[in-house]
């Protein structure tokens, strides 16, 4: 799962939504440096990943796309996903988008003093580009693609990916949502145990 994915399933908790986004910058268990809504949004985005890394269908999506991209097929399974997440929206929250990412940067702007650098750095550029909004189009997926690409001076390929995304697009999105719906079960679970 993407950025979008992440901050959706950290609920309604502004430091754990903060947490799970900061998480990738934090190594080991430093984590353990943040007040305690913080460091349970950083543990929610390592079993977010841990679960999705070995979900039967998250694994199905991924094959699809190994023989092209070899390791990276993970990091583009979770562009897409991002994608799908985007695309039906409406279909896990009646809040728009558009609103859903402006409230998310908004929190992020407010609380990017305690970022990790990694992550200072990246949240200009997120908020933008309005990542978040732009995962909805096949453009957008493309470009974050194309993104993705010149980060690994071109050696991944990513940015063909989306040829792919074409060719199996209702493949990928079934893969999504039966991945998404466990997901949403795991979140809540891991937040209700407070």
């Amino acid at each position: 799962m993407n950025y979008l994915a992440h901050l959706y399933l950290s609920g309604s908790n502004e430091h754990v939504l903060v947490g799970n986004f900061i998480a990738d910058s934090i190594k080991g268990s430093t984590y353990k440096d943040y007040p305690s809504d913080i460091q349970r949004g950083v543990l929610l985005h390592r079993q977010i990943d841990t679960h999705t890394d070995s979900h039967p269908n998250f694994r199905t999506s991924t094959k699809r796309l190994h023989k092209n991209y070899g390791h990276y097929s993970g990091v583009i399974v979770d562009i897409f996903f991002d994608h799908f997440l985007a695309k039906n929206w409406s279909d896990y929250t009646p809040i728009p988008l558009a609103t859903y990412a402006q409230q998310c940067y908004a929190i992020l702007n407010k609380n990017s003093s305690i970022f990790p650098v990694k992550a200072q750095y990246m949240l200009p550029y997120m908020i933008k580009g309005n990542w978040l909004l732009s995962y909805a189009s096949k453009e957008g997926i493309s470009s974050v693609l194309n993104g993705m690409n010149r980060r690994t001076n071109g050696r991944s390929g990513m940015h063909k990916a989306i040829f792919e995304l074409e060719q199996y697009y209702s493949e990928f999105e079934h893969d999504f949502k039966l991945v998404f719906g466990d997901l949403k079960q795991m979140s809540h679970s891991f937040l209700e145990q407070g």
